[in-house]
């Protein structure tokens, strides 16, 4: 009896065992990572990770992994910039553009930091990955620290060839490892219920062998005495008439060893050996392998294979699951006028939709005289039946379509290759461009196959702003600590012109404040807010005198959004000298305090600010479908299970997006 348990108990712990064995070769292959630190005298050296210590400079270089929390020190950029990846902290696979502080961006190699000390004052450890607060104490001045210094832990550096940083936080320090839960136990829901059929056959063995070792006893101490013929008086404590008790004990282990067949002690080593036989199914199964990454499946541990059959619902996000995550401009609202004429992906799925229901009912609307001239449908004959809405509308030049330029699916004539110029309102447009080239944290790259700028940027949406803002005219073209440059290829001088804006400061987008605003000096000493952030957000804040196109533009937005489209409104002030240093003086205050209210004072500041401001128009980007999204929800909706997506778009952008994911 003994045997086949310790085989069965000693198959499943050699199976844990084998499994927390590899994830243990994982974390010492983390720990024994190397990384370049200062040892000093301005040189650096190779140390294992778990041998950083808070203070160390660190160099990371191209394409490695945090160790520790980082404040950025310089880079290999001139104005101390680099790209961070961040998909092991939230998933996202958009490159984050991180600054460090202009006074330090001159230690850009070993040598510099031969004399170099600091002090830094922050925060205690704390989960939160997207708030930090402290100061750097140097060369006797003190300057405030931002998120977007800081380089966090299994983040990844990106584009960008070394970086120094000196260590914050480490190990259990770090934020990533404050977020980190202890792994709970992974027992697959059939596991839990066949130890329930255990323990209830287990009690039931128990208590059949309790009632025949009672009856054994009452019989030995009743009944033996008569059985002459066993010697009752020459007997032994296993049936003896004066110790029924003990012969009633020792029975109870006769009984349990009878009736042990009760329990299915093999059917532990059958499952282990499926679920083993299933993890390898799965890791070798084509079907899952993914050509573009050439990832294969894997399955790491193999507890929670079954599970997989027991999905009654599925809880997903919108942008980067159901969607591709690249935005494609498409259409635009420019002083209370609608421009682009290209159909998203909704619309084009609405009247294929509605096609399909026009086919179907066409028999029951055969006694309506009138709908063979309805003006908004045109019929074919049979199954090409074609639909056409007025909403639909698509350019009929095949022939003139210039190669397709990712981020941008625009088309218009009215506003390409400077023809905004000979439009109501040119100074509007101009200003809308202005926006959309300057309110932004992106950085380009020029491409020197094509001669244009790329741009990295921290969301798709604000590449594809810059791309537009790029074909329609204004380039955006470089950008240093303070500055930023904009190429104007259509000013009223009719030659191209490189204009400079002082960004003064910036006000960055969070999903709390659902805005972003930069506060510039143009060339001519003037100074504006240019803010871009949700409509309800912007038409919130907008002056009285403000207010000119926002009939116009709301109109728009709910036409952008029920054509699933993501929409933002882009709106701006001018400001005076006095009103504006007096609010910076203000504003400085905030970042340079230190104090579990410092959020909530640069907040209130912030909002000072952005108020009585003037729209200008709003942009609708459109974020595609993946491939076989529809399809994919489809199946799984007719096999039964419930799907949930969280969205943070409009009722009717989530509504239309669910008629075309065929849900």
């Amino acid at each position: 009896m003994i045997a086949p348990l310790v085989f069965v108990v000693g198959l499943s712990m050699a199976k844990e065992a084998l499994e927390d064995w590899n994830r243990f070769l994982q974390d010492m292959k983390v720990n024994l990572r190397k990384v370049i630190v200062h040892k000093g005298d301005g040189v650096f050296g190779f140390r294992p990770w778990h041998k950083i210590q808070v203070g160390d400079i660190l160099k990371v270089e191209k394409d490695q992994f945090f160790p520790a929390d980082l404040l950025l020190l310089s880079s290999s950029y001139e104005d101390g910039i680099c790209y961070v990846e961040t998909m092991n902290l939230d998933g996202e696979t958009n490159l984050k553009v991180k600054r460090c502080l202009e006074v330090t961006s001159p230690l850009e190699d070993d040598g510099t930091f031969k004399d170099f000390t600091a002090t830094i004052q922050c925060e205690d450890p704390n989960p939160n990955l997207y708030s930090f607060v402290g100061n750097l104490e140097y060369d006797r001045q003190v300057y405030p620290l931002e998120p977007g210094q800081i380089l966090l832990r299994d983040s990844k550096l990106r584009n960008t060839a070394y970086v120094y940083g000196v260590v914050i936080f480490t190990g259990h320090d770090s934020k990533v490892m404050q977020n980190s839960t202890k792994s709970p136990s992974k027992r697959s829901g059939i596991e839990r219920k066949m130890d329930n059929i255990i323990y209830i056959l287990f009690t039931l063995l128990v208590g059949i062998s309790l009632i025949s070792s009672i009856g054994f006893a009452v019989k030995t101490k009743f009944s033996m005495p008569d059985s002459w013929y066993m010697r009752p008086d020459q007997t032994t404590d296993m049936y003896s008439p004066e110790k029924p008790a003990l012969s009633g004990l020792i029975h109870l282990v006769t009984a349990l060893i009878l009736y042990g067949y009760l329990i299915p002690i093999s059917l532990y080593v059958s499952i282990e050996v499926v679920k083993v036989l299933q993890a390898t199914f799965i890791n070798q199964d084509i079907h899952m392998y993914d050509e573009e990454t050439g990832n294969p499946a894997q399955a790491r541990t193999s507890n929670l294979n079954e599970e997989l059959g027991q999905v009654d619902t599925i809880l997903s996000d919108k942008t980067g699951t159901l969607t591709c995550n690249q935005m494609d401009f498409l259409k635009c609202s420019i002083g209370g006028t609608a421009y682009g004429v290209r159909s998203s992906e909704v619309e084009l799925a609405a009247a294929k939709q509605m096609a399909f229901d026009l086919e179907d009912n066409e028999d029951d609307l055969s006694n309506f005289p009138m709908r063979k001239h309805n003006p908004r449908v045109s019929w074919g004959n049979g199954v090409g039946s074609e639909i056409e809405l007025e909403t639909v509308v698509t350019s009929k030049d095949d022939k003139d379509r210039k190669p397709a330029i990712k981020g941008f699916s625009f088309e218009d004539s009215r506003l390409m290759n400077g023809n905004w110029l000979n439009e109501p309102s040119p100074d509007v447009i101009s200003l809308f461009l202005r926006i959309l080239a300057v309110c932004h944290t992106a950085i380009p790259e020029l491409n020197e196959g094509t001669g244009s700028y790329t741009y990295e940027a921290e969301s798709p949406d604000e590449a594809a702003f810059l791309v537009a803002a790029r074909e329609l005219g204004f380039e955006f073209c470089k950008r240093n600590q303070s500055s930023v440059f904009v190429n104007e290829k259509f000013p009223y001088s009719g030659q191209p012109v490189d204009r400079e804006y002082k960004v003064l400061n910036l006000l960055e987008f969070t999903s709390k404040r659902k805005r972003m605003s930069v506060i510039v000096r143009d060339e001519d000493g003037q100074i504006f807010l240019f803010c871009k952030g949700a409509d309800s957000i912007i038409f919130d804040r907008l002056s009285k005198n403000g207010r000119m196109y926002e009939e116009a533009t709301t109109k728009h937005l709910n036409e952008y959004g029920e054509a699933g489209l993501r929409t933002l409104a882009l709106s701006y002030r001018r400001l005076e000298e006095a009103e504006y240093s007096a609010w910076s003086n203000e504003f400085q205050k905030a970042k340079t305090s230190i104090g579990a209210d410092r959020d909530g004072m640069l907040e209130r500041v912030a909002d000072k600010m952005e108020r009585d401001l003037i729209l200008v128009g709003a942009t609708a980007v459109e974020d595609k479908l993946q491939k076989g999204v529809p399809q994919c929800i489809d199946n799984l909706a007719q096999a039964g299970l419930k799907i949930w997506v969280l969205t943070g778009d409009k009722m009717e952008t989530a509504i239309n997006i669910g008629f075309v994911s065929n849900h």
